[in-house]
């Protein structure tokens, strides 16, 4: 069961049913006026999280930064629109939420005063009571003159938090490209050249001298050519770091002040120093 303590938690909150189907995200909460209980929570649910939905939280419970409630998603997403007006859900409204749903109504409160959400209000755990006009029963102010008794005053606090969001993906892919290479390499090539040499004059005569003859040298040279080997030369691989910023957040709260009526007078008075804060 919810309580009082545990209502920070609810805002934006995914809410799933007994299945673990999840039927949407908690934008508003709806507080009992006599007892300050959750009741009702308003979801975000639909393809677009466009449509308002009032779910049940009495008898829901927390559970791994989920909220689980007793009622099946089919039922959820069939439930009656409720058109709430001014911040406030009337008994009727509330009835035949209880009626759709099966479950008993609590007694009859008046109206009941809507909690809302979102991140700049994360921090609201009460509504302001002191002076707010119920319908059929005002329970917003209480008769203190048997007891002498106070009023209690509350104010709201902004908390800071953060969530993982997904901020971008990064991935390697490879691909081919084409470049053009130069490179010099030595080569070698023959050459003739004539050698000639003196023969001993003693020599007999060749007998087939002053006839044609001919003699053939073949050459040999070195060609350039190009030839091409795979070989692997670096990998690749993505590493993640976290590193630290600061954001800063800000937010509207209320809070709630306290004025001293003395019906002795016909006037109000404000004791600045001690009452009102």
């Amino acid at each position: 069961m919810i309580d009082q303590a545990q209502i920070n938690q609810l805002f934006d909150c995914d809410m799933v049913d007994a299945h673990g189907e999840k039927i949407g995200s908690v934008k508003q909460v709806w507080l009992d006026d006599r007892t300050g209980r959750p009741l009702w929570a308003e979801v975000h649910t639909g393809l677009f999280g466009m449509k308002d939905t009032f779910v049940p939280i009495q008898e829901a419970r927390m559970g791994q930064g989920q909220i689980v409630v007793p009622v099946d998603k089919k039922q959820i997403k069939d439930s009656p629109h409720i058109d709430i007006e001014g911040g406030h859900m009337s008994d009727a409204q509330q009835d035949e939420l209880y009626r759709y749903y099966g479950m008993i109504p609590t007694a009859s409160t008046g109206e009941h005063d809507r909690l809302p959400g979102g991140r700049q209000q994360r921090g609201t755990t009460t509504r302001d009571t002191a002076t707010r006009d119920t319908g059929a029963r005002n329970t917003g102010t209480k008769d203190t003159s048997r007891k002498g008794g106070g009023i209690t005053r509350h104010e709201e606090e902004l908390h800071a938090g953060v969530r993982d969001v997904e901020a971008g993906r990064v991935r390697l892919v490879k691909h081919v490209v084409t470049e053009r290479q130069d490179m010099s390499v030595p080569v070698r090539r023959e050459e003739v050249r004539v050698v000639r040499e003196p023969v001993d004059p003693n020599r007999p005569a060749d007998p087939n001298a002053f006839g044609d003859e001919e003699a053939e040298v073949t050459l040999h040279r070195e060609e350039a050519v190009a030839d091409k080997t795979v070989r692997p030369v670096e990998k690749v691989r993505l590493d993640k770091e976290t590193v630290t910023d600061q954001e800063r957040v800000s937010g509207n709260v209320r809070k709630e002040r306290i004025d001293v009526e003395d019906n002795t007078t016909t006037r109000n008075k404000r004791n600045d120093r001690n009452d009102r804060r």
